[in-house]
């Protein structure tokens, strides 16, 4: 076998074919690289804004929740479908994207906003649809509620959330709930404006937390106002007096739907639909350094470290 030519004056880490040089015992040696690891996660979009009301006589759609992927072993994604499967990942440097929540209809017979998508690596999800005011809900992750008047929900997106729910043609003109990771929107009936549909559980973080619920509708003529969907959805509002309530942020909940009535009293707006957020879970032995564009935290659970990005966008680089 001929002999290598090794440099004559190295340099701590230098690799020289197969070999690695050590400062700290004058060797070279066998240059170990380190092999892929798997990285488990949940990735959120924002929630989409509830539809805006004018008075009188207009039920609006609630928001729907962000789009939901999990690769975590057990769990679900939404949209009632499994887990995916866990990134297999390199050391090296990418791409993550926290997705805002779309605002809420203003006051005057506005649609919602869509939610923005949340990015981790090659994984993305779809923003909320918009819950809708005097049309269909916007189809998104999960589908915002569609407006009263017999206008139906929006589609949500296979693997991610579910459709809107329909809003009622008469009565009290009830708007239908935005869809939630694992269930549909309730449609609208004469009498109740539909709750938003329920998100899915995760216990990545090393207890248990359902999110991306779907907001509720709106309604015009009653002040028994719908629920928003478990996991950060938001309440519907109406009667001309009270607004959609707002998506809990880093949920990706959508924001509620409101309503108007005749005897009088203001427009008012939907709720603003709840940022997204990403999770991740990898190796306690690797080390990540975050960019400065991204909000995070880490901590332990078990033999693995769990990282929560709450705002921004920026790269992450894997040692």
């Amino acid at each position: 076998m001929a002999e290598l030519d090794f440099p004559d004056s190295p340099t701590d880490g230098q690799v020289f074919d197969l070999w690695k040089w050590t400062n700290s015992v004058g060797v070279w040696d066998w240059n170990v690289v380190p092999g892929p690891f798997d990285v488990e996660y949940v990735v959120i979009a924002g929630g989409g804004g509830g539809g805006g009301s004018g008075a009188p006589n207009v039920g609006t759609g609630g928001g729907g929740a962000g789009g939901y992927r999990s690769s975590v072993t057990g769990e679900s994604s939404g949209g009632g479908a499994s887990a995916e499967s866990a990134l297999s990942l390199s050391a090296g440097t990418y791409t993550v994207t926290v997705g805002a929540g779309g605002a809420g209809g203003a006051a005057g017979y506005n649609n919602g906003v869509a939610g923005v998508s949340s990015v981790f690596a090659s994984v993305s999800t779809v923003g909320g649809g918009f819950g809708a005011r005097a049309n269909s809900g916007g189809s998104g992750g999960s589908g915002g509620g569609g407006s009263d008047n017999n206008n139906p929900g929006g589609s949500g997106t296979a693997g991610e959330g579910f459709a809107g729910g329909l809003g009622f043609p008469s009565g009290n003109f009830c708007g239908g709930g935005g869809g939630g990771a694992s269930q549909v929107g309730v449609a609208g009936t004469s009498t109740v404006a539909g709750d938003g549909g329920d998100g899915v559980a995760s216990s990545i973080t090393g207890s248990s937390v359902t999110r991306a619920g779907g907001g509720g509708g709106g309604i015009f003529g009653s002040t028994s106002f719908s629920s928003g969907g478990a996991g950060g959805g938001g309440a519907g509002g109406g009667n001309a007096a009270t607004p959609g309530t707002a998506g809990t942020a880093n949920f990706g909940g959508g924001g509620g739907g409101t309503g108007g009535r005749s005897s009088g009293g203001s427009a008012q707006a939907g709720g603003n639909g709840g940022s997204g957020v990403v999770i991740i879970k990898y190796p306690s032995a690797k080390t990540l350094t975050v960019g400065a564009g991204l909000t995070s935290s880490t901590a332990t659970v078990g033999d693995f470290k769990v990282t929560t990005f709450t705002a921004g966008t920026d790269n992450i680089t894997f040692a």
